[in-house]
């Protein structure tokens, strides 16, 4: 690890910061949980980068547009500004075989071009075991929420995630007492 890398939480979208609405699509559907700022602002003060990763197979169907989804992330960055450092999408569908969607890792190798990453101490949180699995094949630490799809994906864990939690601020508080405790 050099002095120049990032601690960075990488962070789905759907389930984990916003409410889970099947293929989101407009702004007007979407609603950010009521914790997601609080934890978002606990990462920054933290030192960690915010990463957004997120399958958004709706435009391979045809049921939106990048232009639709962008919308969506252009609201996300006004209602919660200077938090999210960035987002990386997947536009593909699941049978698609590209290097993005996850539980592949392209969209993290995506993010390791802007900037060098502490992957010793940057975690993936999400809602869904493909989020755990994205974590575990990208060599980061994983933390899964309960909310969204996470209450049924807690019963079917082949790999335990390092963090288990009822939602992302809850996550968060964990993942700063592991960092202040590696400190």
């Amino acid at each position: 690890m050099s002095a120049n890398s990032q601690k960075v939480a990488f962070i789905d979208r759907d389930g984990t910061l916003l409410e889970e609405v099947n293929f989101l699509s407009r702004v007007d559907d979407m609603v950010i949980f009521p914790f997601t700022s609080a934890a978002l602002s606990m990462l920054k003060k933290a030192g960690f980068r915010i990463v957004v990763v997120t399958n958004q197979s709706g435009i391979g169907r045809g049921l939106f547009t990048t232009e639709d989804m962008r919308s969506i992330h252009k609201k996300m960055d006004e209602l919660m500004p200077e938090m999210i450092d960035m987002f990386h999408f997947c536009p593909h569908l699941p049978d698609a075989g590209c290097r993005c969607r996850k539980p592949n890792v392209g969209m993290i190798e995506d993010a390791y071009r802007e900037f060098e990453v502490d992957l010793a101490n940057s975690w993936m949180i999400g809602d869904k075991l493909l989020d755990i699995e994205t974590g575990f094949n990208a060599g980061l630490r994983t933390a899964l929420v309960k909310t969204g799809y996470g209450k049924r994906s807690v019963e079917h864990l082949d790999r335990i995630p390092d963090i288990i939690a009822d939602d992302l601020l809850a996550a968060v508080m964990q993942i700063i007492g592991t960092d202040l405790r590696t400190s």
